[in-house]
């Protein structure tokens, strides 16, 4: 429900966002706008680490080691670790209900023109709803994976020998003594430095849309997304949790200008062409159990291919939108 009412917002917010202005500002505009969307995806994993991944987690052999009634007692402690969080969410998520309910937004593009069969019929909707997909599945199966990721390079291990990096991941954590906390929980507070770049670069990418064409800037983000993946394959310790970081930065500009490229010169078809793009957001549901599949079956060096597939899709999508 929660993942539904997100694309409603998403269907209605960006080609909202889009139409406020000139064409030739979309690609800024919405960079400007998704930076706020990073604010929230940087603050969640501080969250996660610091209210549900600090206690033990237990893998599944230990689990299923423990007595009945150890096991329902730790299966209730982990549902409840959750409750608060998702009671705050949800507090925040009805205050914006009652703000747009009072907010006056401009009417913008009131009469509905155009079909479904004009669109489809157009060639950059397909692209520009193949690059949404590969995008959101790269970007969300990394985020997704990192701390696996971290924990299987042992970088665990390289922080605790770093004075610079345990106090980076105690001043996130909010925890003085690192060994009183899961090991996950650790690396997982550098998540939080993922989607942080792809908050700053956002606001980079406002800016940088603006004096050259969006298009270059896209070709040029996910050509180094693809050296950040390649530098952290064949590197270990920092080099390699550090360069994986990176590609949130580069990320940044990945979805708002891929969806503004697709939108230019749709006119009145705009509206259906953000439903569409939208829909194929599901590649942050399709591409991450994909990506996973393949970790379990090769490990990670090789499954990292399946992100860097979807970042020279992109630069191809550039390309494509350079020539038309």
């Amino acid at each position: 429900m929660l993942a539904a009412g997100i694309t409603f917002l998403q269907v209605a917010a960006n080609p909202y966002v889009a139409v406020l202005g000139p064409e030739k500002g979309a690609s800024s505009r919405l960079n400007l706008a998704q930076a706020f969307n990073s604010l929230g995806t940087a603050i969640a994993p501080i969250a996660g680490a610091a209210f549900l991944l600090s206690d033990t987690i237990l893998s599944s052999k230990e689990i299923d080691a423990l007595s009945n009634v150890a096991k329902e007692e730790y299966y209730l402690r982990e549902a409840t670790a959750v409750q608060g969080p998702f009671l705050l969410v949800a507090g925040f998520i009805f205050l914006l209900v009652i703000g747009f309910i009072f907010i006056k937004l401009p009417a913008v593009n009131e009469e509905k023109k155009g079909t479904y069969s004009q669109l489809l019929s157009k060639p950059i909707i397909w692209l520009g709803a193949v690059g949404i997909f590969v995008y959101v599945g790269a970007e969300v199966a990394l985020g997704s994976y990192l701390v696996n990721y971290f924990i299987e390079n042992d970088l665990p291990v390289h922080i605790q020998n770093s004075s610079f990096m345990k106090t980076i991941a105690s001043t996130i954590l909010g925890k003085n003594d690192l060994a009183l906390v899961d090991a996950k929980a650790v690396v997982g507070a550098f998540v939080f430095f993922y989607w942080t770049g792809a908050m700053i670069g956002r606001f980079i990418g406002s800016f940088l849309t603006r004096i050259w064409r969006p298009h270059y800037v896209l070709i040029g983000f996910a050509t180094s997304a693809v050296i950040m993946i390649l530098l952290s394959i064949v590197t270990d310790g920092l080099w390699s949790m550090w360069t994986i970081l990176l590609v949130g930065l580069f990320n940044s500009i990945m979805f708002p200008t891929i969806f503004s490229l697709s939108l230019e010169g749709l006119g009145d078809l705009k509206a259906k062409a953000s439903g569409i793009l939208c829909t194929a957001i599901a590649g942050g549901a399709i591409i991450p159990i994909c990506f996973g599949a393949l970790i379990d079956f090769s490990g990670f060096n090789l499954a990292l291919l399946l992100p860097i597939c979807c970042y020279l899709y992109i630069v191809v999508f550039g390309f494509i939108r350079k020539t038309t």
